[in-house]
């Protein structure tokens, strides 16, 4: 055995047993800078992780001696700098003995309980308060992730006690609260670790209540993190929450935390949305999509669910009945308008530009394999719970919209051609209803796209002139009129029936100096 190597556990062995006895326990300095510098020793040398992590004397007891006195420590408490002190020191030694060393891990592993005792201390609302407490929770977090990061078993143990344990105990949700963002770092790191490459794990945090929860914590910080400086640590911690998702994205996931995120009574949950906001952001920068087939269903049903409640409350809103006209020709409606229709609005443009994505790249694959599967079937052949088709349900909501939401034009909402009237401002404002009917008239244009079916489809209910009335300018909608020229076209393209409607069609109207289209008196259909 070399002498040298002998020397250093026996070092190790004799400082933790010189702390611990009864007249020790006031050298915290002579202690953690022994610790320190055999750290620092460990962190350059794997060679030396390995043969001080194997021979004897062995170090493993005496480390489990001290991270069993510091969870025991007298008065615990956040702000106790010689805590502190020695908990960095401590689980510094421990990141650095057993990183990436598998039998280490094993050994080191039976310091997990009292680590997360530790933990369970410096992630309290009173922990959070005392900023110099940070650098030992960030520490602590480290050395329990080196423990298990690449070590399948430990791994898997440490995540299924994690996600059943009752909630108060969680520490993965209690970090997760912390307002230092290196913290979170380091927390996201440990997570990713524990998911990577593991189906088993990956489903447990989409279906288990445990789990769940975790996610609905970071879903909350993602929304947070997302406004943080280029560079920073929140924005590194936003890539890193951005990464793990990405994770349940590729694996197939979505479908069943989307599920598990659904607040009964409410047609889409807060937490849904931001969901559904990285997964389009997911989404938009892939390029493949073999993995994308289990997402579809999902889609499918998420827009149509949506655009059938978005139906409804804007034909309760817009419902003649009970409304009377104001000086200025607008219409006030007296109907109590429905509080969630923003918020459905806004996860309904998310879900048609998932679809939207997903059917373009499926396109794109299909020019290259054609007896690839084509994804566009799957939302051209949904329904809905009351039977409405993907056709039919895009076209009415397009209808009704056009009415809900008249186009900006300079600025100002222009009035409705056939009534007049506007809706007032205060009932469709932008908040919500951004894009919604460009994104939708772009969907009508990826579906009907060399799909004869499904051009038929939209024009027997009524379709055409729908998409024709688009073909104008709505600040509100940007390139709105674009997209309805390339969706017109390719209704048109190779469909005869199509063709002679619009060709049935005689200009009705004319363009007034504020770029409103009138109708002219007498003008009818041949």
């Amino acid at each position: 055995m070399d002498s040298d190597q002998y020397s250093l556990n026996v070092r190790f062995c004799e400082i933790c047993a010189a702390f611990l006895s009864k007249n020790g326990k006031d050298s915290v300095p002579s202690l953690t800078r022994a610790l320190d510098t055999i750290a620092n020793d460990l962190a350059r040398n794997g060679e030396l992780r390995i043969r001080m992590g194997s021979e004897d004397p062995s170090i493993w007891l005496s480390l489990q001696q001290l991270w069993d006195f510091l969870a025991d420590y007298p008065s615990a408490d956040a702000d106790i700098a010689e805590l502190r002190v020695l908990v960095i020191s401590v689980a510094r030694f421990t990141r650095n003995i057993v990183a990436g060393v598998a039998v280490n891990q094993q050994s080191a592993f039976g310091v997990e309980l009292a680590l997360r005792r530790i933990l369970h201390l410096y992630s309290s609302w009173s922990a959070f308060q005392v900023t110099d407490s940070f650098p030992a929770t960030r520490m602590a977090v480290q050395a329990l992730s080196n423990i298990v990061t690449t070590n399948e078993d430990l791994a898997s143990h440490l995540w299924n006690t994690y996600l059943t344990l009752p909630e108060d105990q969680v520490i993965l949700i209690r970090l997760l609260g912390s307002p230092d963002h290196k913290t979170i770092l380091s927390v996201l790191v440990l997570m990713v670790n524990c998911i990577h490459d593991s189906t088993e794990r990956r489903s447990l945090l989409t279906k288990s209540r445990g789990g769940v929860r975790i996610c609905i914590t970071l879903l909350d910080r993602m929304v947070l993190l997302y406004d943080a400086e280029e560079s920073t640590d929140g924005a590194k911690a936003f890539d890193y929450g951005y990464h793990l998702f990405a994770h349940l994205f590729d694996g197939g996931f979505a479908p069943d935390l989307y599920n598990s995120l659904s607040v009964e009574g409410e047609i889409i949950a807060q937490h849904q949305t931001t969901l559904l906001k990285l997964l389009d952001s997911y989404l938009q920068s892939s390029q493949t999509c073999p993995v994308h087939s289990d997402m579809c269903p999902m889609l499918s049903e998420i827009f149509l669910s949506l655009s059938l409640y978005s139906q409804s409350a804007i034909t309760r809103a817009i419902n003649p009945i009970n409304s009377r006209p104001n000086l200025d020709g607008s219409i006030e409606y007296l109907q109590e308008l429905d509080l969630l229709l923003p918020k459905s609005c806004e996860a309904l443009v998310l879900a048609t530009q998932c679809i939207v994505k997903i059917s373009l790249l499926s396109e794109d694959q299909r020019t290259v394999d054609p007896s690839s599967v084509d994804l566009r079937a799957v939302f051209r052949d949904a329904s809905s719970t009351d039977g409405q088709g993907a056709a039919e349900s895009v076209i009415e909501l397009l209808r009704l919209l056009d009415v809900f939401l008249p186009r900006i034009y300079f600025g100002k909402p222009v009035l409705n051609p056939t009534t007049d009237q506007s809706t007032p401002s205060s009932v469709a404002g932008s908040n919500g209803f951004s894009y919604l009917k460009r994104d939708l008239v772009r969907l009508v244009g990826v579906l009907c796209h060399r799909d004869k079916t499904f051009q038929d489809r939209i024009r027997v209910c009524g379709g055409i002139p729908v998409i024709m009335n688009m073909c104008v300018v709505d600040e509100r909608n940007p390139y709105l009129r674009e997209h309805a020229i390339l969706a017109l076209r390719n209704l048109l393209d190779g469909n005869k029936e199509n063709q002679d409607e619009v060709n049935s069609i005689q200009p009705s109207g004319y363009w007034d100096e504020a770029g409103v289209l009138r109708e002219k008196v007498g003008a009818t259909l041949r």
